[in-house]
């Protein structure tokens, strides 16, 4: 019996960089910047995912899970023009780089009965941000023409838990 196992140019490296830097005793906060750090020098090309994976769903922004153990997920994103995720928190920190295309991201502030917009960023291609909560609520948009592709490092096993969404915020934004 033959077993295929498939190759991911760059995961390897990245996950070994990521296990040393998640196996410290720093804070949600410290590690998500020294993720940051890392994922900056070892950013991978789109080529991480298959010709298929690459393409995304016409319904649906897709999500990829390349690696989990019990301190950190991998999960490689492809959003095709228009998609985006509902208004949302994460459940743990979390870094992400763009591989291509440009993810648009839009920060709120919680006001209890309504949100308020306080930041947006346009990453493009090569760029490389992340977050702690609290304080990570956010929504993800392809603006663009093209599909766009992005990595994220979750601080969180997602073979243990369902999705990194903490919650969904169905609230005013004013």
């Amino acid at each position: 019996m033959t077993t295929l196992t498939l190759t991911r140019p760059g995961l390897a490296e990245l996950v070994e960089g990521v296990r040393e830097l998640t196996a410290s005793s720093a804070g949600p906060r410290a590690t998500a910047f020294a993720v940051a750090g890392l994922l900056r020098e070892r950013l991978p090309s789109p080529e991480i995912l298959t010709e298929t994976e690459r393409l995304g769903d016409p319904d649906h922004y897709a999500a990829h899970t390349l690696h989990t153990e019990e301190t950190f997920s991998v999960v490689a994103v492809v959003w095709r023009p228009g998609q985006k995720t509902v208004i949302h928190d994460h459940i743990a920190w979390c870094v992400f780089g763009v591989l291509q295309g440009v993810e648009y991201e839009t920060l709120y502030r919680d006001h209890g009965d309504h949100l308020t917009e306080i930041g947006r960023a346009a990453n493009l291609t090569g760029e490389v941000s992340g977050f702690a909560p609290p304080g990570d609520i956010h929504r993800v948009h392809n603006t663009g023409d093209e599909t766009a592709i992005s990595l994220h490092i979750y601080g969180a096993d997602l073979s243990a838990a369902p999705t990194s969404v903490r919650r969904t915020y169905d609230l005013p934004v004013r």
